[in-house]
């Protein structure tokens, strides 16, 4: 039997239309049982994947994490989330979670365990049971923060994010955390989140962040946030909603600024930077998001606006496969026929766009247009 095997309470009859669920996980690596939090999006389906994000302190940050997940996503500024919370409130056991030794900065033998617990079984069932996506991140507080720094040194880190809210370093964790980060050959996000006033460990903190902010490597995407209001426990609250925003910022749709800032200016065909930022999407994330109507629209736009009619035609293709009963993907086709010179063709493909469903600005009425237009020109 392998050693990651264990039994759930409960959990394999609940159903996922229940949002958020507390169930028991009986660990066999930790001989424990241990109070979990669940939490799924309302129209889970077995056709997407979700990335996972791990939740240490769950009863102070699980509802924080769970509430901006749910708030960023209904506006499409990062993807639907599952998202797993471990109790470690009671009798305080998180400092026993995740305790280390003082002379190596090492975890304690329970805290071996519970890191064990984390990647063996918790995880891989979470894994094995659901649509998770390849994107896992990872939310600590204190001493849970500092926990979540050990997955960054297997041979490939566990977790792709890190969010690490006020840090109490163990040992020479200063140090290794930069160095770590450094050697890492994966595309990593590390966040640290500080308030200004003084802790204990707030200087090796500092100590830390300018020695990753020295590392100059692409696939290392490095965030701190400091905040001169918070404290020690508004900070959880600041660190989160930041977070998610630097996370997945590229998730977002394409803004006005961006149109106007990088896609104008850009000497690429327009066609390319959508391909190339759905691309980056699918490389961080671990999935392939669909083309957003906005974004599709903001091509348009800029390909009329650039006269870069050729990625017309690629444009079209993505709408007739994501939005094929309405008229776009054939209405953006003709005018890349017309523009190419090939009336006939337009002809043709304006009629087709003219029998599908009106969308966005697209009404049937321009499709009757450019039908009229060609018939005067060309005596169709």
């Amino acid at each position: 039997m392998k050693t990651w095997l264990f039994v759930l309470t409960g959990l394999l009859c609940f159903e996922l239309g229940a949002q958020v669920q507390k169930e028991i996980f009986e660990s066999f690596k930790l001989q424990e049982r241990r109070d979990v939090s669940y939490y799924f999006p309302e129209n889970y389906s077995e056709d997407q994947k979700y990335p996972l994000i791990v939740v240490l302190d769950a009863e102070y940050l699980f509802d924080l994490v769970v509430a901006n997940a749910k708030f960023y996503s209904e506006h499409q500024r990062m993807p639907e989330t599952i998202i797993v919370g471990v109790h470690q409130a009671e009798d305080d056991i998180r400092w026993d979670d995740c305790d280390f030794e003082q002379t190596t900065g090492l975890p304690t033998e329970k805290g071996a365990k519970f890191y064990e617990f984390l990647g063996t079984e918790l995880i891989p069932y979470l894994e094995t049971s659901y649509n998770i996506a390849p994107f896992k991140m990872f939310v600590g507080y204190d001493i849970t923060a500092n926990f979540g720094n050990y997955f960054l040194f297997k041979d490939r880190s566990l977790f792709n994010s890190y969010l690490s809210i006020s840090p109490v370093l163990a040992t020479e964790m200063e140090s290794r955390v930069p160095s770590r980060l450094s050697d890492l050959n994966q595309q990593i996000f590390y966040n640290v989140v500080l308030e200004k006033e003084k802790t204990e460990d707030r200087q090796r903190i500092l100590q830390m962040n300018n020695a990753i902010k020295s590392i100059d490597k692409e696939s290392l995407h490095f965030f701190f946030d400091e905040y001169d209001n918070a404290d020690h426990v508004s900070i959880a609250a600041y660190g989160i909603s930041k977070a998610f925003d630097n996370v997945f910022k590229i998730f977002r749709p394409i803004s006005p600024k961006e149109y106007k800032t990088e896609i104008l200016t850009s000497d690429e065909p327009v066609f390319k930077y959508l391909e190339d930022r759905y691309d980056m999407i699918e490389n961080l994330l671990g999935f392939r998001k669909p083309v957003e109507l906005n974004d599709i629209m903001a091509i348009y736009a800029a390909c009329l606006k650039k006269d870069d009619f050729e990625s017309l035609k690629p444009l079209s293709e993505i709408c007739k496969k994501q939005y094929p009963d309405t008229m776009m993907g054939f209405y953006f086709e003709g005018e890349y026929y017309e523009e190419l010179g090939e009336p006939k063709k337009a002809f043709k493909t304006f009629e087709k766009a003219f029998q599908m469903e009106e969308i966005d600005f697209l009404t049937k009425d321009m499709a009757l247009d450019k039908i009229d237009a060609l018939k005067a020109d060309f005596g169709y």
